[in-house]
């Protein structure tokens, strides 16, 4: 049987939608590609206006800057670090958490789920959390930017919703043949949950990369601060000459970068912060299509489920 032929209205209809889709990829996508012109552009060129999509000066010398930098590829390595250890951590541990509470013969389940429940619904605020946080002796360590963001959840309804979605059967043969519970979730449970675990992954790993507070509030040792963190000082400051001017304290990150940042001919500050913006959304980027197949069935199946 031959394909149905397009109806007038068909063609309308498909018109429409891919015009209204195409809209709104541009209206996302238009950001980043006018962050990326400006900056691979002359930052004094830039300066006059008129850079929508491409460099009209090309050059390099932003990405020389930044990446000479030892605070800014610091906290570029801090945020790989975090992210790779926060995600593949707490996917394993929510995993576990969540395949627990999907078994029905969990004594006591409905409790522990009232309890997860109830303590995510109010929050101490920030100035308990900071007590907590110091009495742990986690403050301005790599772990208060670790072990905060480990449990979720949300993430561990969506993957519990998943969970059960799994034919009973298949864990009770694996138990008949002698496999222990370990087993069953290592060898039945997990292959078959990809969809949700790359979804819980990417959830938390964007999560992470992109938060700043942790690092702001949590962290005074600029050695141990996260790329958004750093970013958000410098898109908070006007500009580097303010920060050298108006604060004695040489240690600061954005000044020490201001003492040499005009010694490159085309290098300003707004170009530098343009630059910064690009260099910490392309790994996500780049992450995300390797992803993407998974993402939508997770989603899907994972909180639509029931």
């Amino acid at each position: 049987m031959g394909a149905r032929r397009l109806t007038p209205a068909d063609k309308m209809y498909m018109t429409l939608n891919y015009s209204v889709l195409f809209l709104f990829c541009a209206t996302a996508l238009y950001p980043f590609i006018y962050f990326l012109a400006l900056s691979f552009n002359d930052g004094y060129d830039a300066m006059k206006g008129g850079i929508y999509y491409f460099p009209r000066v090309f050059t390099l010398e932003n990405y020389a800057k930044a990446f000479s930098n030892h605070l800014i590829l610091n906290s570029f390595y801090i945020s790989i670090a975090r992210t790779f250890v926060v995600t593949v951590a707490s996917v394993i541990l929510t995993a576990l958490l969540a395949y627990a509470l999907s078994r029905k013969g969990l004594p006591g389940r409905k409790y522990i789920v009232f309890f997860f429940f109830f303590t995510t619904l109010f929050s101490g605020g920030l100035i308990p959390t900071f007590i907590l946080y110091r009495q742990l002796h986690i403050l301005d360590t790599f772990w208060v930017l670790v072990l905060p963001s480990l449990y979720s959840f949300f993430n561990a309804i969506i993957m519990k919703t998943f969970f059960d979605g799994i034919p009973d059967g298949l864990s009770e043969s694996a138990r008949i043949d002698g496999a222990s519970e370990l087993s069953v979730f290592a060898r039945i449970i997990l292959p078959l949950s990809m969809p949700v675990l790359a979804t819980i992954a990417l959830f938390v790993g964007v999560g992470v990369w992109n938060d700043w507070f942790t690092g702001q509030f949590f962290i005074q040792n600029e050695n141990l601060q996260p790329a958004a963190t750093f970013l958000n000082k410098m898109i908070s400051e006007a500009s580097f000459q303010s920060m050298t001017s108006s604060s004695g304290n040489s240690g600061s990150a954005i000044q020490n970068m201001t003492e040499t940042q005009m010694e490159l001919r085309g290098v300003t500050p707004e170009a530098l912060r343009m630059t910064f913006v690009i260099i910490i959304t392309t790994p996500i980027i780049c992450v995300y299509p390797f992803l993407q197949k998974y993402f939508v069935k997770g989603v899907l199946v994972g909180s639509l489920k029931e």
